[in-house]
């Protein structure tokens, strides 16, 4: 028989559980949500003492209360930030855990707080500057209402009821328990784990493993044998809106089964390493502190296309980004069509880096428009995936030397779980400021589904301001599809977009 033992995240208890225990019982199985300490019961309830250690014994109880018997399975589930205090137990109980399941929460490592991973990065920033001042029982306070639910994760698929019954029943969340940091002996590294993703708040398993293929060594072991991984079409609260298929995916999960990722040293190189899918010759390239630039067979300046990455890319990524066959092959097309086509390795490494990348791409801007073989009143950027978001600042205010801004396969709007709701990185606000700014779009049919939504997104707010947005589509195509999809129609894609940008940056405005 398994024993689930279900850990609740921040502001909610046993509650939200009742449904997929239930059905988890009438499986056969046993089902053991745990109270921790502080968020149960009335919300006026003393505090002073509760910090992640305390809901750790919280979960040891529980974990010892189920019986030894040699067929009896226990799957420690972490919703949120209950994947601290589980870990944390689960570190002291290796031999007792058979799996532990990541509930939509993140990847907590030994000597981080659970304050590193609240998605609001003002909040975050807020808390961790108070450090240790905060008095003996402070909390911080839980949402009062549905759009107060938003800012700590996608509401998607929980109905108005329930959201009234989760704030009515919603708990403060004791200090401690987001600033003590988790520790970690390495135990329970030894225990299985499965990931169940909520696509609807931002995370799906081919984001994952496009970040798996960058290299990020802290995600490698994402990719041994025992880690799985399932989906759920829903928001950041599955237990509420589908716990039918959420005691479905636990039961499969207690069973080993899932998705399995595919190393990134795997023969087949991951999705940003394979080749180009044009043949384009090669350019005179030169590299100016972060900036390529892959320059025209001119005498003349002549007018110049920026293009950005995506990411977070892990800071020791190798190659970087203006190596990766994807964005030399757009900056040798730039060239080919008689524009300098500029690369910047921004650093983006991380969802709390967007103002960092962001002052890097502005200066590569200036850089490149300063160079004497660039026309610096004829320039265009270009942005890919995740990178899309940096394009709200020139979507706010476009200087008249702008003369065409593209997004490949972008994220338009801030994912719920990236923590960027209330910034400036919000394309699909901005676009109500970018007044005539030609904007080209190349848009892939087979695109995930959360980044999809974005992008449809900034289209109906584009379309709501009269924007001047061209949509290029790849109706069989993925994210990436320069180098994973080398179709006729891949093809005709990346030259129609280049042509098209090409056109409006090389025009000349008539003088008053």
């Amino acid at each position: 028989m398994t024993a689930f033992v279900l850990v609740s995240g921040m502001f909610t208890g046993t509650h939200v559980w009742q449904e997929t225990a239930a059905r988890l019982t009438a499986a056969g199985a046993e089902a053991h949500p745990v109270a921790l300490t502080g968020t149960e019961g009335p919300r006026t309830a003393p505090t002073s003492g509760i910090d992640l250690e305390t809901h750790i014994a919280d979960v040891l109880a529980v974990i010892d209360s189920v019986g030894t018997a040699t067929d009896r399975k226990i799957v420690l589930v972490g919703h949120d930030y209950g994947i601290h205090p589980a870990l944390g137990a689960a570190d002291r109980r290796a031999q007792r855990v058979d799996r532990i399941v990541y509930l939509d929460s993140g990847m907590p490592r030994d000597g981080a707080p659970a304050l590193a991973a609240v998605p609001d990065q003002s909040l975050r920033a807020r808390l961790a500057g108070a450090g240790g001042h905060q008095g003996a029982g402070e909390v911080l306070p839980p949402p009062t209402g549905h759009d107060e639910w938003r800012l700590w994760g996608s509401i998607e698929g929980v109905s108005g009821t329930a959201l009234d019954r989760l704030t009515a029943l919603a708990a403060p969340q004791p200090l401690g328990t987001l600033l003590q940091p988790l520790r970690l002996t390495g135990a329970v590294h030894a225990v299985p784990t499965t990931g169940v993703l909520c696509t609807e708040n931002g995370a799906s398993i081919e984001t994952v493993q496009m970040l798996v293929g960058f290299g990020d060594p802290a995600l490698q072991a994402l990719t041994d044998p025992r880690v799985t991984f399932f989906e759920l079409p829903t928001g950041h609260w599955p237990m509420l809106s589908r716990p039918a298929e959420l005691a479905d995916v636990l039961l499969r999960a207690a069973a080993g089964e899932g998705h399995r990722l595919v190393p990134a040293d795997a023969a087949a190189p991951p999705a940003h390493l394979r080749p180009f899918l044009l043949d384009v010759p090669e350019a005179p390239r030169e590299r100016h502190g972060r900036v390529d630039l892959h320059l025209p067979d001119a005498d003349e300046p002549r007018p110049a296309l920026l293009f950005v990455h995506g990411g977070p890319v892990p800071a020791d990524a190798r190659p970087t980004p203006r190596d990766w066959p994807t964005l030399t092959g757009y900056a040798r097309c730039a060239a080919a069509g008689g524009a300098v086509g500029a690369v910047v390795d921004h650093r983006l490494h991380d969802l709390a880096d967007f103002e960092r990348a962001a002052a890097d791409v502005a200066a590569a801007v200036e850089s490149v428009r300063a160079d004497p073989r660039v026309d610096g009143d004829r320039i265009a950027l270009w942005f890919f995936s995740g990178g899309g978001l940096i394009a709200a600042d020139w979507l706010a205010a476009p200087p008249a030397w702008l003369r065409c801004l593209a997004v490949t396969y972008p994220v338009l709007v801030p994912l719920p779980n990236w923590g960027l709701s209330g910034t400036r990185f919000h394309p699909a606000r901005a676009v109500a400021d970018a007044g005539a700014l030609p904007v080209v779009l190349t848009r892939v049919g087979l695109e995930m589904p959360e980044i999809a939504a974005t992008v449809e997104e900034f289209l109906a707010a584009a379309g709501d301001r009269g924007a001047d947005v061209e949509v290029i589509d790849v109706p069989h195509g993925h994210h990436s599809f320069e180098t994973v999809d080398r179709t006729d129609e891949s093809r005709k894609a990346v030259q129609r977009a280049m042509r098209s940008v090409l056109d409006r940056v090389a025009a000349r405005r008539d003088t008053p």
